[in-house]
């Protein structure tokens, strides 16, 4: 598209022309969804099916709730092929349709779809009517356009304060792109200035705070620090706080590292002051450390154990001794010491090395608990030296989650960086040795170990291919021996190995067939105010359920619970500041039943902590597994189903460490 045609769009908002060409009346011009509704019910088993030809007959139904409806059913369902079909909803007359079909375009990434949305906007529009379909559109292009889309969406700077779809539209578009690692100054400047300004909307300030945060391939100059300064300064929302602490992070300025330091000692919020941690290894050790030594006696776990991963990241050798002194002190929290048991590992010297090693050694063999015991585990992945201790110690556990931690561990010592100058002589040995136990992971069928394994396999720097030479039979065997779709995520990891050795550049993953239809009897009496409350070791956490936007996730987990499926399964993943993840029936992430669900993705957004999503090894592959988010993580939004939202209790999902308990799930009609 021309430039001009993007100016158009810029100034579109103020020109008062006429009125578009009339269009047919519809008699019925409102949206209402009922989870009762046979039209409904349908439309979502041929979601489920994914059957296009027959959700393109609602496309010209004249209820417009079931052309939206059947709009949203291709955001799930990602095809490109429906993009001509779905261009055709583009110039519907009602504005919830235009923004579903403009919404599905987006998730399909296609380029082809550029043009399509541009030539959509409706630039004469300033009345209003189709503003939730300019935001969708805005959005879309970030997910399929081209750098010169992304210059020319930056640079529209006529939209004001007041025009808030317009300004959230622009700036998830530009975040979008990111996402792509498609980035330009002008989309920074202008992000810069949305984050920078409390004038501007708060839901577009935090799409720009979080761009700021995220993307990848921008930096934060001393003159663009000083202007977030004074706003993360003054801003009193904690999401806002959280982005602009990493944006800053980017920066190598004095100032915008005493501004973080000065509100690391006033922030009352935790997930701040982790976002603090995680943003200082941007500037000098000497500068940060004495920041980074304050927090290991943090009142919050998450906070000193990320202060000690600090040390891992960015210390030396001059401290290593501070580092492995407190390590030993009882009065830190337990993964804090550990993590600084490993930091010293990292930079001890010859001396005292053996000494510190056996000591975290015994922390492996005195715990009993199988998560300790995976984190020391990969603490002691630091020394690569300890490959034999825990492929033996690992590899004989009982516990899975062990089993699976030592393969991890191995496959970060293969993936060391220094690896040929750490082993010396020894390394082609060393290579051969982590081989031998890399197909001996993938020939125990136990899917975790062999998941990691076969990933593992693929560092191209280890040789592993020209190692087993044309003994890779092990991994087609292997291959053979799995269930699908329970083990499809292991399935997937071997087969990318079979490709990886075979010289194949392209790898596509095996999709998984259609194997569970919804059950809507289990919807009876659930509505959208329907609860779900998680008794856990630490409290109660009450969560709503959305049906209408999710309906067979929803199934899916009532089913679950009221079969008892989730009483007793832990929490086997805390990111803190991220998510809690639960209802693995092996308690390593590798867990399923001996069925899968479709990905469920309408426009919801992860804009908020306590959003409640489906686990997923890519699209259409969930089954038992869902997460809690601890705030807002847009970069999940369309990629991940939601379909429940916390009401109360996220104090207790702050709370939740790996191993706590899910006692028991009940579901509140």
């Amino acid at each position: 598209m021309s430039k001009f045609f993007w100016l158009l769009i810029a100034f579109s908002f103020f020109w008062q022309v006429g009125c578009m060409p009339p269009q047919a009346e519809e008699k019925i011009t409102a949206i209402h969804i009922n989870l009762g509704d046979p039209v409904f019910r349908k439309i979502h088993d041929f979601q489920d099916q994914q059957l296009q030809d027959s959700l393109f007959l609602f496309f010209r139904h004249k209820d417009p709730t079931y052309r939206y409806l059947a709009a949203l059913a291709f955001a799930s369902i990602r095809d490109s092929s429906a993009l001509d079909s779905l261009a055709m909803l583009l110039a519907d007359n009602i504005d919830q349709v235009r923004a579903a079909a403009a919404y599905a375009i987006g998730q399909t990434g296609a380029q082809a779809a550029e043009p399509l949305l541009i030539n959509a906007f409706a630039r004469t529009d300033t009345a209003g009517h189709f503003f939730q379909a300019n935001r969708a559109i805005l959005e879309a292009i970030g997910k399929c356009g081209t750098l010169p889309s992304l210059i020319h969406l930056s640079t529209i700077s006529s939209y004001q304060a007041r025009d808030t779809a317009l300004l959230e539209g622009q700036a998830l578009g530009i975040y979008r792109f990111a996402l792509r690692s498609i980035t330009a100054k002008e989309g920074t400047a202008r992000m810069l200035e949305l984050a920078s300004k409390k004038d501007f909307p708060a839901s577009a300030r935090l799409i720009a705070a979080h761009y700021l945060q995220r993307a990848a391939n921008i930096k934060i100059d001393s003159l663009a620090a000083d202007q977030l300064i004074p706003a993360f300064n003054a801003e009193d929302d904690p999401n806002m706080r959280m982005a602009l602490a990493m944006a800053l992070g980017k920066s190598s300025s004095v100032s915008a590292f005493q501004a973080l330091k000065r509100a690391f000692n006033a922030e009352p919020d935790y997930r701040t002051r982790y976002n603090i941690l995680r943003a200082i290894p941007g500037f000098p050790y000497e500068l940060a450390k004495g920041l980074a030594f304050q927090a290991l006696r943090d009142s919050n776990e998450q906070v000193s154990t990320k202060a000690a991963q600090y040390f891992i990241e960015k210390g030396n050798t001059k401290d290593a001794s501070s580092y492995w002194a407190l390590a030993k002190d009882s009065t830190l929290a337990w993964h804090t010491q550990i993590a600084l048991y490993q930091a010293t590992l990292k930079f001890i010297g010859q001396n005292y090395l053996d000494a510190a090693n056996f000591e975290l050694r015994q922390r492996f063999l005195q715990t009993t608990t199988p998560y300790n015991r995976a984190s020391v585990l990969q603490a002691l992945a630091e020394l690569g030296w300890n490959y034999r201790f825990i492929q033996r110690e690992g590899f004989a556990a009982p516990s899975k989650v062990i089993k699976t931690a030592s393969v991890d561990a191995l496959a970060s010592i293969s993936n060391r960086p220094d690896f040929n100058a750490f082993f010396g002589s020894n390394a082609r040995k060393v290579s051969k040795d982590l081989a031998v136990h890399f197909r001996s992971a993938i020939l125990s069928g136990d899917p975790g170990m062999a998941a990691s394994a076969a990933n593992a396999l693929r560092n191209p720097a280890r040789g592993y291919k020209a190692i087993f030479r044309d003994s890779t039979a092990f991994l087609q065997n292997a291959l053979t021996k799995l269930k699908l779709p329970d083990e499809i995520e292991t399935y997937n990891e071997i087969k990318h190995t079979i490709s990886f050795f075979n010289g194949e550049k392209d790898f596509e993953p095996q999709k998984v067939k259609y194997n569970h239809p919804i059950n809507w009897e289990r919807l009876i009496n659930i509505s959208e105010n329907t609860v779900a409350e998680i008794n856990t070791d630490k409290g109660l956490i009450r969560i709503q359920l959305l049906p209408l936007e999710a309906p067979g996730s929803v199934v899916n987990f009532v089913q679950l619970t009221r079969e008892g499926f989730f009483n007793g399964k832990v929490f086997h993943r805390v990111v803190p500041n991220f998510v809690i993840q639960g209802g693995c029936p092996r308690g390593d992430g590798y867990g399923s039943l001996d069925f899968s669900i479709r990905s469920e993705l309408p426009p919801l957004y992860y804009d908020q902590e306590g959003c409640v999503g489906m686990a997923s090894a890519g699209n259409h592959t969930e089954g038992t597994q869902f997460f809690i988010t601890h705030s807002p993580t847009p970069h999940l939004d369309g990629n991940y189903s939601i379909f429940a939202k916390v009401i109360d209790g996220m104090d207790v999902v702050k709370r939740i460490q790996v191993g706590d308990k899910i006692n028991d799930i009940r579901i509140k009609i």
